[in-house]
């Protein structure tokens, strides 16, 4: 049979009864070929979309912190000149330092909980289709 939009001819699939042994191992071998190479594609897609979403919130999260810097430096000067009134400068500072360390260590310890929530390093997607194409040629195979 020939198809008029290409010229080239179709063969008909011979049923897996008729075919040689031969026949039958390169079809499964192209099979299986193709499917690893699918399951890589979808593996690397998978990572490349966690990967932006990591590099997004990094991003967000750096530009966070460098406006919380110059607001935490104000308030800094604002808190030193408030309890200098009451205080010498030295203790001043220094309570306020104090303040300053502890506030730091909360949100380095939220921060660290927040980028690793939600995202494990493996492409579960691909994970899970290549075991139930597994499952599939496993039927297949053994009926």
């Amino acid at each position: 049979m020939t198809d008029s939009l290409s010229g080239m001819t179709q063969q008909r699939p011979v049923p897996p009864a008729d075919q040689s042994v031969g026949a039958l191992v390169s079809q499964a071998s192209e099979q299986l070929s193709l499917l690893v190479r699918q399951e890589i594609k979808l593996a690397r897609a998978e990572m490349t979309q966690k990967a932006k979403r990591v590099a997004i919130g990094g991003g967000m999260f750096g530009g966070a912190g460098l406006t919380a810097l110059f607001a935490v430096q104000a308030l800094v000067v604002a808190g030193i000149a408030g309890l200098a009134l009451v205080l010498s400068v030295w203790a001043a500072a220094l309570i306020v330092a104090g303040a300053l360390l502890a506030v730091t260590g909360i949100l380095a310890l939220a921060g660290r909980s927040e980028v690793g929530r939600g995202l494990p390093p493996t492409p579960q997607a691909a994970i899970e289709s290549t075991k139930a194409d597994i499952e599939t040629i496993t039927e297949r195979a053994h009926p």
